[in-house]
């Protein structure tokens, strides 16, 4: 009897995984807002208490909480319209030279390949106005839905409409003293992960941006922002900053060997902190399985796309934390920790 219940239970649990890993996948326009105002929650969480031992009321907190998200949005608003009329002002200079690129590139491969390609600076603005300008409407009006969601569920969480220790407690855990040190320790592991993650992306940005201006790459202060903001996406976010800067210096530097040395110069940049600085601190604070990591950053991003990939460390975190609970889910923690060798 015993023997036939154990295997009924796993034949459930085989059914139930893909089942949920559906749901997920299906109703990620839910909780893909929901997990991501959980963590932006947990970062304005010790703010909230020091406010509130200073008796301040709980929707005050809120506003003033509110107001520094928007603060940080403007400034980063602020910083994107600048660099958008700097782009503006000088964008006919930098479509002549990609026009004449252009040309050389075709005539190059006419000559060697016998290849001839016909492109032109109105053909490549054409094909952008007609082909991405639906595509771009659409990722716009999904990410204001996205934000306005997850605005909505970050007031729930901060005024405790939705209390995360709570939430555990009832629902998880099932013990009050071991759910507060649950999520305390969930808490301070996010805040580390973020501390991490924004200094290392700062200091990238900074260097990009630094490349940019001595090589004299137009619109360092953008190419600089961009670096900071696509790092926060694990693993491939620094291969598309490099890639994508790259292609731009080819228009840009007429020598051939100042563009070797300066995609050399950025992906040095994004290996030192990246690959050699990022996993020491990351490694410092929590120890996580490298293959844990990929695995969970091809599955979340398969699941919910770029979120899923900067969600990917902090949702691992959290499981491997929430497994250490229980006996019966204490190997899951142990395989996703690892060793000291195989961490990050």
């Amino acid at each position: 009897m015993l023997q036939d219940r154990k295997t009924t239970n796993i034949l459930l649990l085989i059914i139930a995984i893909p089942v949920m890993f559906l749901i997920l996948k299906q109703l990620a326009f839910i909780f893909v807002p929901l997990v991501s105002s959980m963590f932006i929650a947990g970062l304005f969480l010790p703010i909230m208490r020091w406010l509130n031992k200073r008796n301040i009321p709980k929707y005050v907190s809120v506003i003033i909480v509110l107001l520094i998200v928007f603060v940080a949005v403007k400034i980063g608003i602020e910083l994107i319209q600048l660099t958008s009329r700097e782009i503006v002002a000088t964008k006919d200079g930098f479509l002549q030279k990609l026009s004449v690129k252009l040309d050389d590139f075709s005539n190059y491969m006419q000559a060697v390949f016998g290849l001839k390609l016909e492109i032109s600076k109105n053909q490549f603005s054409e094909y952008i106005g007609q082909n991405n300008l639906v595509t771009t409407l659409g990722v716009i009006n999904m990410v204001l839905t996205r934000a306005l969601m997850t605005t909505f569920f970050v007031v729930l969480w901060l005024v405790e409409s939705i209390n995360i220790q709570k939430l555990l407690n009832k629902t998880i855990l099932k013990q009050e003293r071991t759910s507060i040190k649950t999520f305390i320790k969930i808490e301070r592991d996010l805040i580390t992960f973020i501390k991490v993650k924004f200094v290392i992306s700062l200091f990238t940005g900074i260097g990009i941006g630094l490349a940019c201006y001595f090589f004299g790459i137009s619109f360092p202060l953008f190419w600089g922002l961009f670096a900071f903001l696509i790092n926060f996406v694990q693993m491939i976010g620094s291969f598309i900053s490099v890639i994508l800067l790259a292609i731009f210096a080819f228009v840009e530097v007429e020598i051939y060997s100042t563009l070797l040395f300066f995609i050399l110069t950025i992906t040095a940049v994004q290996v030192v902190f990246g690959a050699i600085l990022e996993p020491i601190f990351m490694g410092k604070s929590f120890s996580i399985n490298v293959i844990a990591i990929l695995i969970s950053l091809m599955f979340w991003g398969y699941i919910w796309g770029i979120t899923g990939l900067i969600m990917a460390i902090p949702i691992t975190v959290f499981i491997k934390i929430i497994s250490e609970q229980f006996e019966s889910t204490k190997i899951l923690a142990s395989l996703l920790a690892g060793n000291k060798r195989g961490t990050i």
